[in-house]
């Protein structure tokens, strides 16, 4: 689903001229006589996508109708802030289900979709099991099992060992699907008939390089099927596209986000292809290496779909204590999509 593109807007964003108190590792505003100016351009979109928006949101409302501990596998999306904050309202992270001992605890799996084997697994041993996968992965396994029915040999563009793509090849018997990470793999890649032959793509990939890569499969095999729509979901679209707009224009890029989240990683890259000399992902504005940018009057921020704002605002606060900072916010579409919690935690089910 691909929210409404807009054409690029700078809004003015104040900022206030209050200090701001000095925080450990940071220098106090009012010892700096003159600070240098900095520009600031916000990426927008940024940040929390719904998919993720949802999968948190399964989490506190199991928490909320059922009481801790819940239980999750893996962690429900890639950023450390986000867990730490549902652990601490009674949530226990696990890997695996074998982690967890009998319960009749809610067991919830990520957004990032898990094999066909986990759910069966949890089915007998009678876990309240609660699937917070995006919808937009789901899609992704509704495509690569009818492709199977249909007899067709499934390619999948992804990065290996990555959670999306272990569930995603987990919807099918071994050998079912075949990974192909890098052009490289496209053109090793012999498939045992070409003209059964299918593709599907992990949800968070970097846009060109999934496009190149396709491309080349459907020049090399022309009855190659793909999907109806991108498997790229719009939220990684629409994030690169405004890294795109921006990281020409400023000295450096942050990208705020963890340091296992594909979208995330992939952002930063966008940003270093389109000739911003530095380009760092950064998890929190403690982690800033403030040597990397002690020069610079332009900045670029964005944040990957699994980073709140609360981060983002973060970082802006620690460059306000070093830098006269302004900000604008540059927009490159306007998003409104919406899923709803999965079916046992809405209002109509508790009823």
């Amino acid at each position: 689903m691909r929210a409404r593109q807009s054409e690029v807007r700078c809004i003015p964003v104040a900022l206030t001229g209050a200090a701001v108190p000095p925080k450990p590792g940071r220098p106090d505003p009012e010892s700096l006589v003159s600070k240098p100016p900095l520009k600031v351009l916000l990426c927008s979109p940024r940040g929390f996508c719904a998919g993720v928006v949802r999968a948190i949101d399964a989490v506190e409302q199991a928490l909320k109708l059922y009481g801790p501990p819940v239980y999750v596998r893996h962690e429900i999306v890639h950023n450390r802030f986000v867990v730490d904050g549902l652990k601490a309202k009674g949530a226990i992270f696990v890997e695996e289900l074998d982690e967890i001992p009998d319960t009749d605890a809610p067991v919830i799996f990520s957004a990032h979709g898990v094999p066909k084997s986990v759910p069966v697994e949890a089915q007998a041993r009678n876990f309240l099991a609660i699937d917070a996968t995006c919808p937009l992965v789901t899609k992704v396994h509704r495509e690569a099992e009818i492709h199977h029915k249909r007899g067709r040999e499934v390619v999948l563009v992804g990065h290996a060992r990555h959670p999306e793509v272990v569930g995603t090849m987990g919807q099918l018997p071994p050998g079912a699907v075949t990974l192909v990470e890098t052009l490289d793999d496209a053109r090793a890649f012999v498939p045992r008939d070409e003209t059964a032959l299918a593709f599907v793509t992990q949800t968070t990939l970097s846009v060109d390089d999934t496009r190149e890569i396709v491309d080349y499969l459907r020049a090399r095999f022309p009855a190659i099927v793909g999907p109806h729509k991108e498997d790229i979901c719009y939220a990684t679209t629409n994030r690169q596209e405004a890294v795109k707009r921006v990281a020409p224009h400023v000295e450096a890029m942050i990208v705020v986000g963890a340091p296992n989240s594909s979208n995330s990683q992939r952002l930063r890259e966008v940003a270093e292809r389109e000739g911003c000399r530095i380009a760092e992902l950064v998890q929190r504005a403690a982690d800033i290496d403030w040597a990397r940018f002690g020069a610079i009057s332009s900045l670029g921020i964005s944040a990957g779909a699994s980073a709140p704002e609360v981060l983002v605002e973060e970082i802006i606060e620690a460059f306000a204590a070093r830098y006269d900072v302004s900000v604008e916010t540059v927009s490159t579409a306007d998003e409104s999509v919406f899923f709803p919690l999965p079916r046992q935690l809405r209002p109509d089910a508790a009823a």
